[in-house]
């Protein structure tokens, strides 16, 4: 059923496009319907941080002469939620129909932020339905789903897109303009640390949701994780061909949202080297049972025969060959060099927009003008081949290929 707020606008969802200078410009509204923005992600990152963003700002210049105004249709299961936060927001249009929000010949996009279990249907009838696609990932429970989901979008002749967001960030961009710039030489190794203490639920409230510890609903690390290893990884040093990985469940109870203890049948941490093309090796350890002893959440070292640096979501540290110490391995003695006061900061040379926005950014241009776009449901299925990969290697105990895929 199709529904509106009646609550007045509020500072981000103001309901027309606020005056633009200049007499050349034309305004098009782009009703997106987003699917999930009730969760955490879907919510802060692509609603507040992305799309009402876009809006506060007056709409997305595709410097043509045209101004998008994005108009987002709510959608979820729960026409309370939906309700609270159109009002928050002072936005008009939530349905909890999926199917009749499709019908609207009015919605261009599809945004899907849903559980796992349920992304592939709902995209599946958002292409039979004609309307461009934007996802989170992993963008189905299987390769053979995920592939799929790309040949039809491909067939059906619309435009998708998959959230890729990691490497948008500050620092990954930093990594990134070293390695285009050569600064490593020929890169040895990628050596990545992923993760945090999540509460059992017991004595504090976990910090994500308990359908992540089920593998029954599509939870888990290695289903949640390695598709973003597969794009950092692809997008800044190589496609990844093999893996071998390890992956275990060290907290085994935990307790629901309700407090009612459940048995957690996913995994919650993943141990796995990966061989790139080129040569290079990775090994990335991703854990939600790990206390924070880094200075970010994530961080990448990389290492070269010119150099090294070390990135996490905002800064990256880097050393020269030039200005490497000659550290000598004595046990007997304590360490007497600072080193971690032997490396560089990066400047950022530059401003860093949200990475989700950037991306949303970047889509909305593809849609409606054209430009290149290269991180589609094919790059999805990547980062699904290799969550599915790197299952099958910690369960037969041995390295795994990564073939390529194509449609």
């Amino acid at each position: 059923m199709a529904l509106s707020a009646d609550a007045p606008a509020g500072m981000f969802g103001a309901r027309e496009p606020p005056p633009h200078e200049g007499t050349d410009v034309t305004r098009k509204t782009v009703r997106i319907a987003m699917n999930g923005v009730t969760g955490r992600m879907g919510h802060r990152q692509h609603l507040v941080r992305s799309i009402l963003a876009l809006r506060e700002r007056g709409g997305l210049d595709l410097g043509d002469g045209t101004l998008l105004w994005p108009e987002p249709v709510l959608v979820g299961r729960r026409e309370h939620a939906l309700r609270a936060l159109a009002a928050r927001y002072g936005l008009e249009h939530f349905s909890t129909d999926l199917d009749a929000v499709l019908r609207d010949p009015d919605v261009d996009i599809y945004f899907d932020a849903q559980v796992t279990s349920a992304r592939e249907e709902a995209v599946r009838k958002a292409v039979a339905a004609g309307k461009h696609v934007y996802t989170e990932k992993p963008t189905a429970t299987g390769l053979d789903g995920a592939l799929e989901l790309a040949r039809l979008a491909h067939a059906a002749g619309v435009r998708h897109g998959v959230v890729q967001d990691k490497i948008f960030l500050p620092g990954l961009l930093k990594l990134k303009r070293l390695v285009d710039g050569g600064f490593f030489g020929r890169i040895l190794s990628v050596r990545g640390e992923f993760g945090y203490w999540v509460f059992e639920g017991d004595w504090q409230e976990a910090q994500r949701p308990s359908w992540n510890y089920r593998a029954e609903d599509g939870g888990g690390i290695v289903v949640d994780m390695f598709p973003h290893w597969e794009y950092v990884l692809h997008e800044l040093f190589g496609r990844v061909r093999s893996v071998q990985a390890l992956t275990a469940t060290h907290i085994p109870r935990r307790r629901d949202e309700h407090g009612k203890p459940y048995d957690a049948t996913a995994d919650d941490a993943a141990y796995a080297v990966f061989e790139l093309e080129g040569g290079a090796v990775a090994q990335i350890n991703s854990s939600w049972a790990v206390r924070v002893h880094r200075d970010e959440l994530v961080e990448f070292q990389v290492d070269g025969t010119e150099g090294s640096a070390v990135a996490g979501l905002r800064d990256c540290r880097v050393q020269h060959r030039s200005a490497t110490p000659r550290p000598v391995w004595d046990p007997d003695v304590p360490a007497t060099e600072p080193f971690r006061g032997q490396w560089q900061q990066v400047p950022d040379n530059g401003e860093f927009g949200n990475a989700f926005k950037v991306q949303w950014e970047l889509f909305l241009k593809h849609v409606y003008a054209g430009a290149p776009y290269r991180w589609d449901l094919l790059a999805g299925a990547r980062g699904v081949q290799l969550a599915e990969l790197g299952l099958k290697s910690s369960a037969e105990g041995r390295r795994v290929d990564v073939p390529e895929i194509t449609l």
